[in-house]
């Protein structure tokens, strides 16, 4: 389940004239990391914002979220203060409603995020694109056993899980299962618009 709250489209339409850059791809497939290298590429560039997520379980090592209770995202919802909201695996995630700021802005905004709350986010937004990362189904097994977070459950189900809608479909793919430094290379030349291949 996903929603979009009605007043994150502009009264013209969708959001502009900054860029969305939804990064998505299976438990296991590094996103975390190679968002976290992209972050500190980046970290001079003031037009690029990498948004902490809200989520619903204590962060990781590998994460930089703000972890809520479920009441305390009950009541952030309801008051209006995420862009985009939706659940997943137990627990809630959502992206603050100061993106819509940035975006207006025209600052760059880099997410990691559902695939499920893609179609809707290509609706509400002018500019989105999507990067897949992926790694082969072993590779994904191994680092998902190697991480053994509780809050990750059967890790069976999290492989095998998709989602059939066309909307979904990544501009990017992104194979993560060579060098961390060379994939992450790749996704900051995707956020600097500059394309990302050798």
């Amino acid at each position: 389940m996903s929603e979009i709250p009605a007043r994150a489209q502009d009264d013209a339409g969708a959001i502009g004239p900054g860029r969305l850059v939804l990064v998505v791809g299976p438990s296991g497939a590094g996103k975390d990391t190679l968002l976290r290298l992209a972050q500190a590429a980046c970290a001079d560039d003031r037009g690029i914002v990498f948004p902490r997520r809200v989520v619903t379980r204590e962060s990781s090592a590998d994460e930089d979220n703000v972890a809520l209770g479920p009441d305390e995202f009950r009541r952030a919802r309801e008051h209006g203060d995420f862009a985009v909201h939706w659940e997943a695996h137990g627990h809630s995630y959502a992206l603050p409603s100061d993106i819509n700021d940035d975006i207006r802005a025209g600052r760059t905004v880099v997410a990691n995020v559902s695939r499920t709350v893609i179609g809707a986010l290509r609706r509400a937004y002018a500019n989105v694109i999507v990067v897949a990362v992926t790694a082969p189904p072993d590779v994904l097994a191994a680092r998902l056993a190697a991480r053994a977070r509780q809050s990750d459950g059967d890790i069976a189900e999290r492989l095998t899980r998709s989602v059939d809608d066309k909307s979904a479909h990544a501009d990017v793919t992104i194979l993560n299962a060579g060098s961390p430094d060379y994939h992450s290379r790749q996704l900051v030349r995707v956020i600097r618009n500059e394309g990302w291949h050798d």
